[in-house]
């Protein structure tokens, strides 16, 4: 007896897929499967699954809502973000740049691609996926929210010290 294996908590989420030669095409994804292979499957408006190769993409926008525009409004930060992250920027191979936040954590940096948190929190684009292969450049701008250090504590003075390194005999 043969049983089927279900991926736990497949949601798949509204996206505009862009390719490299900036045609676009919305449809639904699956988040958890991304990055993991060459291809991503991409459910359309239609209910047809569209295997798309990730050479061929240079974005995925995961959107709120289809009707608005998926380009984020602004593609760089008016002042340091203030969630915690690796604030970076983005060049692509077609010259275009954008600034996001990543986790602070290597494994949120897949060998295939990476997640952006984009700079405009409150319009329609929610995160994007970039392959590896549209970008051109990689850039860390900062850390922000970094667990700070425990000050550490003033070394003793001399007359504190004691005797221990005293040449005197007593």
């Amino acid at each position: 007896m043969s049983l089927k294996q279900k991926s736990a908590n497949s949601t798949f989420k509204k996206v505009v897929v862009v390719r490299l030669d900036h045609d676009t095409e919305p449809g639904y994804l699956d988040p958890g499967q991304l990055g993991r292979g060459e291809v991503v499957d991409l459910l359309t408006l239609e209910g047809e699954h569209h295997p798309i190769p990730l050479a061929l993409l240079k974005t995925i926008h995961f959107v709120r809502d289809f009707d608005e525009p998926f380009e984020p409004a602004r593609k760089s930060f008016l002042s340091r973000p203030r969630q915690a992250g690796l604030w970076v920027q983005l060049r692509f191979t077609d010259g275009d740049q954008i600034e996001g936040l990543v986790p602070n954590d290597l494994l949120g940096l897949l060998e295939r691609g990476i997640q952006i948190t984009p700079p405009d929190q409150n319009g329609n684009n929610l995160r994007l996926f970039i392959p590896r292969n549209a970008l051109a450049e990689f850039r860390v701008l900062g850390v922000v929210g970094a667990a700070k250090l425990p000050a550490t504590s003033k070394a003793p003075t001399p007359a504190t010290q004691g005797d221990l390194f005293d040449s005197r005999e007593k």
